[in-house]
């Protein structure tokens, strides 16, 4: 009858500069029975020394070391063994050091002040396959991540904006007063059916289908002239179907 090995304890190394603090890290860690200290140092060059020669499953490093930055060790760790999961633990909220290191490989970035316990509670977690991220981190990288999407709406409606001619507009803004096609083709001296052709049009470059959702967006784009705008009617969602 075969029986199963016993998982081994994962291999820790810890990189601190502050001797207090690597020291409470290494108790706790000592004292979680699926973890192993395997290593900790206080800087830059006695981490790349120890990862060039040995191996980890874990790597908890922080930022801020006096002969450079934890982002080195990072770097290495991940060259040298893409299998090990890395933790980031500081006091730095920095959302551009917190992208720098997610770029550079990190799995979880948990600030000093949530505590050892929690720190060793995160080590198990990363080496689990999660990505524990302290509360007012998780917040600045959804904030960073959300401008780009908005910016980017802007810039896309900005353009759709642009595309609009003054006869569209114009139409646009005969249409939003509650203007007939029949009035708004009189208004501007057109056929019925080229105002059909420009509403058909602009339809298409608002992305919308009938004449209240036109009326409605051109509003929150602020398509509109401020004082025909505030003195519209309310209009109705009735669909235009244009030749």
């Amino acid at each position: 009858m075969l029986h199963s090995q016993p998982a081994q304890p994962a291999r820790v190394m810890v990189v601190e500069d502050d001797s207090a603090t690597r020291l409470l890290f290494c108790k706790a860690i000592e004292a979680e029975s699926s973890l192993h200290l395997s290593a900790s140092c206080g800087n830059v060059a006695e981490a790349l020394a120890w990862l060039s020669a040995n191996e980890c499953d874990l790597l908890l490093t922080d930022l801020g070391l006096p002969d450079g930055s934890g982002l080195a060790v990072i770097e290495a760790c991940r060259g040298w063994h893409p299998q090990a999961n890395i933790m980031v633990t500081t006091s730095s909220s920095d959302e551009e050091q917190v992208l720098a290191c997610i770029e550079a490989g990190a799995s979880g970035y948990v600030l000093k002040d949530s505590g050892y316990l929690d720190v060793v509670h995160a080590l198990l977690e990363v080496h689990h396959g999660g990505s524990p991220i302290s509360p007012v981190i998780a917040r600045k990288v959804l904030i960073r991540m959300r401008k780009p999407l908005l910016e980017r709406r802007a810039h896309s409606e900005e353009r759709q904006l642009q595309r609009l001619t003054r006869r569209e507009t114009a139409i646009l803004e005969l249409i939003a007063r509650g203007s007939s096609y029949a009035k708004v083709a009189d208004a501007l001296k057109l056929s019925i059916g080229t105002v059909q052709t420009h509403i058909k049009h602009i339809y298409g470059k608002l992305s919308v289908h009938s004449r209240g959702e036109v009326v409605f967006e051109a509003r929150r784009r602020g398509l509109l002239t401020g004082d025909r705008a505030a003195n519209l009617a309310p209009v109705g969602p009735g669909v235009v179907k244009p030749d």
